[in-house]
């Protein structure tokens, strides 16, 4: 027998049911920056840091984090920050491989394998 509430919600699909995106957009550059605007909203509007973070459903930790990290850009400076650290840890591992690639080339080349 089903209930009620299953009923209600049979037909929708499980994310649109929660206000928040699942956890992998949670991340997203884009709801950070909107999560944070609505934190410095509330704060404007007298409440306290741990109630506006509640609010929001973060930690204060979280709030601080982001907040240094995405504090005062606009939601395409963010967007373009985390692709630039995207292809900085790509270029990071190139460059590892690399260096580990040269670093065998030459041992063997001394006979020291």
């Amino acid at each position: 027998m089903r209930t009620a509430l299953f009923r209600l919600y049979e037909d929708r699909d499980i994310a649109e049911m929660f206000s928040y995106p699942p956890r992998d957009d949670i991340d997203q550059p884009e709801f950070i920056v909107t999560l944070l605007r609505q934190v410095e909203v509330e704060l404007a509007n007298g409440k306290t840091t741990p109630q506006a973070c509640k609010e929001a459903e973060i930690t204060a930790q979280t709030y601080y984090r982001w907040r240094k990290e995405y504090g005062g850009l606009k939601l395409d400076q963010a967007k373009r920050l985390k692709e630039l650290e995207r292809e900085n840890a790509k270029l990071k591992r190139l460059v590892a491989e690399l260096s580990l690639e040269k670093q065998i080339l030459k041992d063997v080349a001394e006979g020291n394998f």
